[in-house]
């Protein structure tokens, strides 16, 4: 695992937690972290990092609209 070491402005007001789940949480959004992954490197359980999801505006279900269209098709 990499470590890395972020200096942020003391203005930011965030703490290293929050800025860790907001990392996991776009981590997850992209597509470069599973849920399970996201949730780990967030410090948390799946079940409230999916909770903590919608607070950074990231849907739990990450699914693209033309895997949903072409399943709705093929129903």
């Amino acid at each position: 695992m990499q470590t890395l070491t972020l200096h942020l402005p003391d203005s930011l007001d965030m703490t290293s937690k929050e800025v860790t789940t907001l990392l996991a949480a776009r981590l997850y959004e992209r597509g470069k972290l599973s849920l399970g992954q996201a949730a780990e490197l967030a410090g948390y359980s799946k079940r409230t990092f999916m909770e903590l999801l919608g607070d950074y505006g990231v849907s739990v279900f990450n699914y693209p609209a033309e895997d949903i269209a072409r399943d709705a098709a093929n129903a």
